[in-house]
């Protein structure tokens, strides 16, 4: 696999949480806040950091060992999101290098967004909160299109908004459906391996375009202007 993609780019998206910002702890906050209501002892972060990409359904199925259609999933699915917005921005942060990266994209004059299956309500809050919202050229939430990503719409929405044909698009992200979505999309991808990862395949086995460990790694990749 090469260390750089070929052909111009144009503009760059992110996924948000894994990618972006590290919303780990306040995720798994939630979780153990729910945990609490309902008598339990809280689980380490590390053992809910992994599906924090998969949001509700990751916190509620690893807190709780309910999935989608199980007795009671519902309930506890909607009260953990309660419990989140409460605590959104109480300890998420940006990644280190982050900003760097934005800056230089910016100074290049490429375009950039941010493409989450985050509520967009709950997106915009945590966005503004950490300054990254006033400074993306969009911001595409779970629930902005009819399909939440794997599924290409998102990305493509994300393209149309900043008038960028999805070809001359990357798409960066920390999960397997980040992937899935941007290669729908059309678009070429970039695996985030400081992210969340998920429980599934290896990183390396997602048929990202490129794995990078760090933000940093993600300019020595474009190529830029």
């Amino acid at each position: 696999m090469s260390s750089r993609l070929a052909g111009p780019v144009q503009a760059v998206f992110f996924d948000l949480d894994g990618t972006l910002v590290d919303s780990a702890p306040d995720l798994a906050g939630a979780a153990n806040d729910l945990r609490a209501e309902h008598g339990l002892q809280p689980l380490p972060e590390a053992d809910l950091r992994c599906m924090v990409g998969s949001g509700a359904r990751g916190m509620v199925g690893l807190a709780f060992g309910r999935k989608p259609g199980d007795d009671g999933y519902e309930d506890l699915r909607l009260r953990f999101l309660v419990l989140y917005e409460a605590r959104l921005l109480r300890l998420t942060t940006v990644f280190d290098g982050v900003w760097q990266v934005l800056d230089t994209l910016e100074r290049a004059e490429l375009r950039w967004g941010i493409v989450t299956n985050k509520a967009h309500h709950l997106a915009v809050q945590v966005t503004a909160g950490l300054g990254l919202h006033p400074r993306a050229g969009t911001l595409v939430g779970g629930d902005t299109t009819p399909y939440p990503k794997p599924h290409p719409a998102p990305l493509l929405e994300a393209a149309r908004r900043v008038q960028v044909d999805p070809a001359h698009c990357v798409y960066v992200g920390d999960d397997l459906r980040d992937i899935q979505a941007g290669r729908a999309a059309g678009m070429r991808t970039v695996a985030a391996a400081w992210g969340y990862l998920g429980q599934g395949e290896p990183v390396h086995d997602w048929g990202a375009d490129l794995v990078i460990d760090r933000p940093s790694s993600l300019l020595q990749c474009l190529p830029m202007p």
